[in-house]
């Protein structure tokens, strides 16, 4: 039998449209339809509005949402970031020590980060089970991406996180690569869980360019579109694409359109101009949810990114999305990673390592000159995500999770 009462904590959570709330929000009101006692823990903000202060507490959709205060100093700097975080796991761990009874079962994500440090303790006390569910590992990814300042104190956060994973009754990890890291760790295996991520494949599906009205608007009729949609943030890179289209600047009718935002875009906007690529890129801001089907269907192809050695401690799930509107993928990344290996294992896009810009030059001259092969691929990929990465079968794995560690407390 279920527990009691499933209780989740993650920064943000609906209405805010972040990756993260996307898919705690499909899963929670999944959970709620069923009958299932929900509530969520989460802040008063929002991912893209630091004005924002959402009502402390409401119902919505058979969900009781808990919101907690916190600093807001912001992104902009490290210290501003850690007070940030530290206000939060206080506000949480309160909120779940208000909250959680015996025998709950308390689900916690990876935003903010090391959460699971801060409210293992609790969940021990409360006597409820803890299941962690991973979208990152850290520290390893801030020290990948270069933060120091943890370099003194990452022995003993590496400790901390460990013991909060070995406390957990289930660690869900989104990816293989992942999970291999959990092992190495020393994390049981009968301990771990592998549950990818997931986009809303019911409402995102391919809209052929004839019928898509974006791609009129943005003035992008017969020409090849080389795609990128969401968040270019310090774990990918953008230094290939630029050296390809660099590489491609006098073959006339190939755009490269970038919609979204991150810590990255403000150089790659910066890049195209100190190498007088404008004409060759458009650059449009994240789209409404309901305009999804269309915006991944502008690009004839898509282009992902992710540095070697974040493999296995991020998967881009960007590819799902891709996926859903039927078109191939150009995976700039570790050609053993996550990604890489479904796109070479199902045909369904061409691999590229970074730093092989005449590489991928050559694999958007083969799109542009073979438009079958390009619509095999993507028919691949959307059978792909039919076979295996369906938004439905991930909420049944979950509630299946659930279940069964209902059944074993």
């Amino acid at each position: 039998m279920p527990p009691r009462q499933l209780i989740f904590v993650n920064r943000f959570f609906h209405p805010d449209h972040s990756a993260t709330s996307q898919i705690l929000s499909d899963l929670v009101f999944h959970l709620a339809r069923g009958g299932i006692g929900v509530c969520v823990i989460t802040s008063r903000g929002l991912y893209d509005d630091a004005e924002a202060n959402l009502p402390a507490f409401e119902t919505r959709n058979g969900v009781a949402i808990h919101r907690v205060c916190s600093a807001r100093f912001g992104r902009r700097s490290l210290i501003g970031r850690a007070i940030d975080y530290l206000s939060m796991y206080r506000s949480f761990a309160l909120a779940v020590w208000r909250l959680a009874r015996a025998g709950d079962l308390l689900i916690v994500k990876t935003d903010p980060p090391l959460l699971s440090v801060a409210l293992a303790p609790v969940a021990r006390l409360k006597k409820a089970s803890l299941i962690n569910w991973l979208q990152d590992l850290y520290p390893e990814l801030a020290l990948k991406l270069g933060v120091r300042a943890l370099t003194p104190v990452a022995p003993l956060l590496v400790a901390a996180r460990n013991a909060s994973l070995r406390m957990a009754v289930c660690n869900v990890v989104i990816g293989e690569r992942m999970r291999l890291r959990l092992e190495a760790l020393g994390v049981a295996p009968e301990r771990i869980e592998t549950i990818p991520n997931w986009c809303d494949d019911e409402l995102i599906s391919s809209i052929p360019p004839e019928s898509n009205p974006l791609r009129s608007v943005w003035g992008l009729q017969g020409r090849l579109v080389i795609g990128y949609s969401g968040n270019l943030g310090r774990a990918h890179e953008f230094a290939t694409l630029l050296g390809a289209a660099d590489e491609l600047r006098d073959e006339r009718g190939i755009v490269f359109l970038f919609i979204g935002g991150g810590h990255l875009t403000p150089r790659l906007k910066a890049e195209v101009e100190r190498k007088g690529l404008g004409e060759m890129f458009q650059f449009r801001p994240y789209q409404d949810v309901s305009l999804l089907p269309q915006s991944l269907s502008v690009p004839d192809v898509h282009w992902i990114s992710l540095q070697p050695a974040m493999e296995g401690l991020i998967v881009p799930s960007k590819f799902y999305g891709v996926a859903a509107v039927g078109r191939p993928t150009f995976a700039i990344c570790d050609p053993e990673g996550e990604i890489a290996r479904l796109v070479t294992r199902h045909d369904c896009g061409v691999v590229i390592a970074p730093g092989d810009s005449a590489g991928l030059a050559n694999a958007i001259r083969a799109a542009r000159d073979n438009p079958a092969r390009r619509a095999e691929m993507g028919r691949n990929a959307r059978n792909l995500l039919d076979r295996s990465f369906r938004k439905q079968y991930a909420l049944e794995r979950w509630k299946s999770l659930f279940e069964r560690v209902g059944e074993e407390a």
